[in-house]
């Protein structure tokens, strides 16, 4: 019956939606208009913080309301969606307009995001009136069904397109290309995805009863998974206790992340075993034993992982990227700790309701953690400026091996700030790796950590015809600093004084480019020489030979490039 409460069979006594006939024609409006919207602020383009705020504002503000909106109760998800609303909009525009100062915007934007996906949940179970009394089941349910929910919306958005082109192709057909011309616009693309997934999600919302059977059938499949991941972390333990466990790290550079993820899929595949209470929870002896072995290797997998990183940290030292891996890190440990803490508290027969205690007070942590990071008050480029400073004053690394160019570009200003700093120091490579490193114009491309061995190496295939030491610091800078010259036997030569500043030769095979070391210590790439000019010559033309006063480059007795004087 329209406008009755739709109960949860989880939760009978928690307030759920009620069915709302109009929901699917009011989120598709909303959704649909939002689409517009965004499309008319971002303009195709969101480098204007300004535009980037307003659809952010937008955006986030009308996906929190699609999904907490009722007609029983809309006050208090209209505010709830207007300050989700705000605070994105913060985020977006902070992070658009301080992009280039501060380091990995983009990862704090990720953290508020991840702070709304927790916070939806919790306040569709009555957190904000609750607290810390809100029902487990309540959130277990409502995150459950939002990821149903979400998930079904976006099949049925796609199917949607799917259709939408068959019937452009059918039209074409005829000659008809308005539908196809309207596809590639995109003020229509975000309007009709709005309007599809809006009244997808409205009609989904509305079959709660649906969905909570649903739910039910999906951790149905996922704790069937449970049973070989449970097996294989048991082996993988047992593994890497006998053989140490450096061979993780060892291995691949990618250890931290694949770590991070089996844990994390260890934490889902759990609740999908223990439910939202003893009564739902499997009652079979081996979910009931793969659920507690996975519980358990929670902590080992995060533990390994602060491990790895701790070996990346002490032989490269911080980056941005590193610390914002730090902070999933701590998550994860703090994840691992909650669970054997509840295992120890619960045991055999109580361990599954102190590990739905435990997720409860972990999420209100995760929610906190990641509020913290999203807001500009921790600088992340500054913490790991200074770590990589200290590590090249204290000579744990030298100049060769020091990846200049990611102060450069990773870190931000203060990164920048740095290079600075150290294009003044005493040290002629390291200030004119530094000053190099100032004056590039785009990152130059590079595999992550290869700079100590390919650097060396063209290090090694580099030859400098000057006695000048301040121009073989520049010219040692420009070839760490460009990873595709001196990849085999290459000379500099110094060509002396020009009005440009002192030019220099790099002679690579026969191949010769023109460089110069400006006033400011840079070295520069010069443009090559122009094609000959065509002039206009009559019809008899006086060709004749003239003496030429100049230089050439001879490479093994052959000339080679231009003659210059």
């Amino acid at each position: 019956m329209a406008g009755a409460a739709t109960a949860s069979p989880a939760f009978p006594e928690a307030p759920i939606l009620t069915d709302w006939p109009l929901r699917p024609w009011l989120l598709a409006g909303l959704l649909g208009l939002a689409g517009l919207l965004i499309h008319l602020f971002s303009n195709g383009e969101i480098e204007s913080p300004i535009r980037a705020a307003m659809a952010a504002f937008v955006l986030f503000g009308a996906l929190a309301a699609a999904f907490t909106l009722d007609r029983e109760n809309w006050r208090e998800p209209a505010i709830f969606s207007g300050a989700v609303g705000l605070l994105m909009a913060a985020l977006a525009g902070y992070a658009v307009a301080f992009y280039e100062a501060r380091a990995n915007t983009p990862f704090a934007f990720a953290a508020g995001v991840l702070a709304v996906v927790l916070a939806v949940p919790l306040f569709q179970a009555r957190f904000h009136r609750m607290r810390l009394m809100t029902p487990y089941a309540a959130i277990h349910f409502h995150v459950w069904t939002d990821a149903v929910s979400a998930g079904g919306a976006l099949l049925f958005t796609g199917i949607a397109w799917a259709v939408l082109l068959m019937l452009a192709a059918l039209f074409v057909l005829l000659q008809i290309d308005l539908l196809e011309n309207l596809l590639g616009r995109g003020w229509f693309a975000w309007t009709v995805s709005g309007i599809a997934f809006g009244a997808a999600l409205g009609v989904l919302r509305n079959q709660l009863k649906v969905i909570g059977t649903l739910q039910a059938v999906v951790l149905l499949v996922l704790s069937l998974l449970a049973v070989p991941l449970a097996f294989a972390l048991v082996l993988f333990l047992l593994a890497t206790a006998l053989s140490g466990p450096e061979v993780l790290w060892s291995a691949t550079a990618s250890a931290t992340p694949i770590l991070l993820v089996s844990a994390a899929g260890a934490f889902v595949l759990a609740h999908a075993i223990v439910r939202q209470d003893d009564a739902a929870a499997s009652s079979s002896l081996v979910m009931r034993i793969a659920g507690l072995a996975l519980v358990i290797g929670i902590l080992p997998l995060s533990a390994f992982a602060a491990a790895s990183m701790i070996v990346r940290v002490t032989q490269h030292g911080l980056t941005p990227e590193r610390l914002w891996g730090l902070a999933a890190i701590v998550v994860a440990c703090a994840v691992g700790v909650g669970c054997w803490v509840a295992v120890i508290r619960g045991r055999w027969n109580g361990w599954p309701a102190a590990f739905r205690r435990a997720t409860f007070e972990l999420v209100l942590f995760t929610f906190a953690l990641a509020i913290l990071l999203a807001l500009p008050i921790l600088d992340f480029g500054r913490i790991a400026t200074a770590s990589q400073i200290e590590r090249l004053t204290s000579g744990e690394v030298d100049a060769e091996r020091f990846d200049f160019s990611a102060l450069r570009w990773d870190f931000g200003n203060a990164g920048r700030a740095a290079l600075t700093r150290l294009a003044a120091s005493g040290d002629p490579r390291i200030a004119g790796a530094a000053r190099q490193a100032l004056a590039q114009k785009q990152r130059p491309f590079r595999v992550r950590d290869e700079a100590a061995v390919e650097r060396r190496q063209r290090r090694a295939n580099l030859r400098i015809q000057s006695g000048d030491p301040r121009l073989r610091a520049a010219v040692e800078a420009y070839i760490d600093a460009q990873p595709w010259e001196c990849v085999r036997t290459c000379t500099a030569l110094d060509l002396g004084p020009s009005a440009k500043g002192r030019r220099i030769a790099l002679v690579q095979g026969d191949r010769v480019e023109q460089l110069v070391l400006q006033a400011d210590g840079i070295v520069a790439s010069l443009p090559p020489p122009l094609p000959p000019r065509r002039v206009q010559t009559g019809d008899e033309p006086r060709v004749e030979v003239r003496p030429f006063d100049g230089r050439q480059i001879y490479v093994d007795g052959r000339p080679i490039g231009e003659p210059f004087k």
